[in-house]
């Protein structure tokens, strides 16, 4: 049996789940390139799989048309919108996910960025640097009203940590009216900070609602890229409208966009779940899960 790697960083902190492979006797063949595979990329590393490991390459139909042997799929990760559902179904492929294992590393990402812009320690640091002794004045999470756009594990973890430090918490979630304010509109005009958390990859944050939120809000972004509308971040950043934001999710990845010369954006390489414990577990539960599917768990 032959399971591929579409992940780029699969084992690269511990063999844990790469061993509970080869010790059922399976071949493993890892992501060749280190980075997300192209359509075409993905089609010729399928070629005789049984169970793909996956990260965020596209499987649709063009693709999975193409890997006759493939049995399941299972994500290292909590997205599956790169999987075509109703295709995988039409080839008899199992999908899994990891849906758990991420939570606790997001949620600590999320916070590390909301401290970082709070008390502005990137521009500090590049001050001394710089060889300038400047003390910059930044505000505080006490008090702070942040305002939760989607309300599943990630945020309510990352809830709880804002909790902690005093921080008041505000939830929009369709799918949770009875925690949530009434309309979008309602939820931003309250909001000094927006934290995203909704799945899909429909816009939710467009120009219109930029409109309706507080001058110098902070917007950050750990679920899709576009989730906000790309342009009118752009402006709210260059206008002060926005007074920071951190982004790990992008339009497009790499992301060699306009964000890139706005110094209050803090951008990093979609890196939340990169800490050696949450990689190790969603690792171990997406090999588990691909097992379960292949029919080689005792």
């Amino acid at each position: 049996m032959k399971v591929v790697v579409g992940a780029s960083s699969f084992a690269a902190s511990s063999d844990k789940a790469i061993n509970l492979l080869r010790d059922k006797g399976i071949e493993v063949v890892k992501n060749p390139f280190g980075r997300r595979l192209n359509i075409q990329e993905t089609i010729e590393h399928l070629q005789g799989a049984d169970g793909l490991l996956a990260g965020l390459e596209t499987l649709n139909e063009e693709v999975l048309s193409q890997a006759p042997q493939l049995k399941a799929i299972a994500r290292i990760g909590i997205g599956t919108d790169n999987v075509d559902f109703e295709a995988a179904k039409r080839h008899g492929i199992k999908v899994s996910n990891t849906p758990d294992a991420p939570t606790a590393a997001v949620a600590e990402m999320a916070l590390a960025a909301l401290l970082t812009i709070a008390h502005e320690i990137i521009p500090c640091n590049e001050d001394v640097h710089n060889k300038v002794w400047k003390k910059r004045i930044g505000f505080s999470l006490i008090g702070l009203n942040v305002l939760f756009v989607g309300y599943g594990r990630i945020g309510r973890r990352f809830a709880e940590h804002l909790k902690a430090l005093g921080s008041n918490i505000i939830v929009y979630d369709p799918f949770q009216p009875e925690i949530s304010e009434p309309d979008l509109k309602t939820a931003l005009a309250k909001a000094d900070v927006v934290t995203i958390h909704a799945s899909g990859r429909d816009e939710i944050l467009s120009a219109e609602t930029f409109e309706m939120m507080k001058d110098g809000v902070v917007i950050l972004n750990c679920a899709r890229g576009t989730l906000i509308n790309e342009d009118a971040l752009y402006e709210g950043l260059k206008s002060g409208k926005v007074a920071g934001f951190w982004g790990d999710v992008f339009w497009q990845e790499p992301y060699e966009g306009k964000l890139l010369e706005c110094k209050n954006a803090v951008l990093t390489p979609h890196i939340s779940t990169y800490n050696s414990l949450c990689r190790e577990s969603m690792e171990t539960e997406a090999v588990m899960n691909l097992l379960e599917d292949l029919g080689c768990v005792d």
